[in-house]
């Protein structure tokens, strides 16, 4: 762990030489005979643990999963310019039908293939919602609860026809099928391998099945030519770990690498100067938070925590950092969610209500220690550098510490530390509740302990079909959330990646990175 106590922000500089320095991949396969489709080498900053899709809802995690896993509704993400568009397809399934307020039939595609050659049927698909994996008091995988946790029963019809049954009136249960958590497993094989090693190696229907992975080093995906959509556009798919930027770049002009992610907004001009790379960015559906761990005996009390709030100057993080490519948000409140969305919330900026809170808490110099790693979320240790100057500004005596991994993020002695909430469902069910509700990893946690109110509105929410009443439930949370400060919004992050400019591919506003073969095409070098 290292602390940093006076810091400067200062622009990233490629080191000298490292654009000229090609780099070596390990895992960089040849041709199979008369294959004529190229393989496609992304370098990464980092690589999940394993690759179960529902244990791994990182951003680092879905963006390898979504190219091995298939749902039942897709979301046409791409069928809107901004890359956030959330109109549902047909996808492993054909139709789906409301019988009820409480159920919902889907009737799959027929002739689907995983990756073993067992078509999908109805067993599977009620296999990897079954209770005891997602959800019910021992769920295999407890992240799964904040998606699934509405579900009563998930039982099969026929060989290609599957009943799901919510236990209250679930206004979003389409959406969550095309979503985080519901990607679909192949029974045979979870049953056969175990948790452990299916996670290692999975069984899917998506375009690409698993050669290898190493979260060290990379994944090796390979075309699954069976895939019912089309024939995949890539003999193989190799996600690369390479943690620093300029051996990203670097990699990239010299060839070895096709895209790369996380480019900052201040080195997008440079990247994208090269004649052959093209940069492409979106505004995610994602906010970067800090987390205040209300276990601390300081921050227990919430007026240290909303003058943390308060100092903030988000604009401020987005004109320097960002470039202005990120956004501030209206709260934890998007306007994708449609007439749901609140119009008059505004996140507050207010140096002179800080240090009133700070009097008012009787706060006597005691530290605050904000931490976070250094590359894992694109601008982070910049961020924080100015987050540490703008809360000293107050009074606070704040410091900075960056740590190497999540453990030692959220490890003992923990007081703030960064975060980011997706927009997985367009709904506040998607979002607010997914992230800080009782199912959320930050109350499973205890970091938010007094979170009574909040949830009791939640789950009215979950169970409520009147838009109105839905509405007024929603703004209670927001009212809850931002008075108790279990955390605060910093900004919309953008996201931008660099590619070869022959290759056809377009990013959404998630870290899904879709490479089926309607989005993923190779033109002449």
């Amino acid at each position: 762990m290292v602390t940093m106590s006076r810091v400067t922000i200062s622009r990233r500089r490629f080191l000298e030489g490292a654009i000229a320095t090609p780099i070596a991949l390990n895992a960089q396969p040849g041709f199979a005979a008369g294959e004529t489709r190229p393989n496609f080498t992304v370098a990464v900053a980092d690589l999940p643990p394993t690759l179960e899709p529902a244990r791994e809802l990182s951003n680092v995690g879905t963006r390898v999963t979504y190219s091995i896993f298939d749902t039942l509704i897709r979301r046409d993400f791409l069928g809107t310019a901004d890359g956030g568009g959330s109109e549902l397809k047909p996808h492993l399934a054909t139709k789906w039908e409301r019988v009820s307020p409480q159920e919902l039939i889907v009737t799959l595609r027929q002739g689907v293939k995983f990756h073993n050659g067992d078509e999908l049927t109805s067993e599977d698909v009620a296999y990897t919602f079954r209770d005891g994996r997602l959800w019910g008091d021992k769920a295999q995988i407890p992240g799964g609860k904040a998606y699934f946790g509405v579900l009563a029963g998930v039982e099969p019809i026929d060989r290609y026809s599957v009943r799901f049954r919510t236990r209250t009136p679930d206004v979003l249960l389409e959406q969550r099928l095309a979503s985080w958590c519901a990607w679909i497993v192949n029974k045979r094989a979870y049953e056969a391998m175990g948790f452990e090693a299916y996670s290692r190696k999975p069984v899917a229907t998506g375009p690409y099945r698993v050669v290898s992975h190493s979260a060290a080093d990379a994944t090796v995906l390979e075309a699954f030519d069976d895939y019912f959509m089309a024939r995949p556009s890539a003999k193989r798919v190799i996600f690369k770990r390479v943690p620093e930027l300029a051996a990203r770049v670097a990699g990239l002009v010299a060839g070895d690498y096709d895209l790369i992610t996380n480019i900052p907004p201040d080195q997008m001009s440079i990247v994208g100067g090269y004649k052959d790379i093209d940069v492409r960015s979106v505004v995610l559906a994602n906010v970067h938070v800090l987390a205040f761990n209300d276990q601390d005996k300081l921050l227990s009390d919430k007026r240290i925590r909303q003058a943390l709030v308060c100092s903030i100057d988000r604009q401020k993080l987005v004109d320097t950092l960002w470039q202005g490519t990120a956004l501030v948000p209206a709260s934890h409140n998007f306007p994708e969610y449609g007439e749901m969305f609140v119009e008059g919330r505004k996140l507050p900026h207010d140096p002179a209500r800080a240090k009133a809170l700070l009097k008012e808490a009787g706060y006597k110099g005691e530290p605050v220690v904000y931490r976070t790693m250094a590359n894992y979320y694109t601008n982070a240790l910049e961020a924080a550098q100015v987050l540490v100057e703008q809360w000293k500004a107050v009074g606070l005596n704040a410091s900075l510490q960056v740590v190497e991994n999540s453990a030692q993020l959220r490890g003992p002695g923990s007081q703030i530390f960064n975060w980011s909430n997706s927009t997985r469902l367009p709904d506040p069910l998607g979002s607010i509740w997914v992230a800080w509700g009782p199912a959320g990893e930050i109350q499973v946690s205890k970091f938010w302990t007094s979170a009574g109110a909040f949830n009791k509105a939640g789950n009215a929410l979950e169970a409520e079909v009147d838009p109105a009443k839905r509405k007024a439930l929603f703004t209670e949370m927001l009212d809850i959330w931002e008075d108790e400060a279990p955390a605060t919004i910093l900004y919309q992050p953008s996201e931008a990646y660099a590619i070869k400019k022959s290759i056809a591919w377009r990013p959404n506003t998630f870290y899904f990175m879709d490479l089926r073969p309607d989005n993923l095409s190779f033109g002449r070098s």
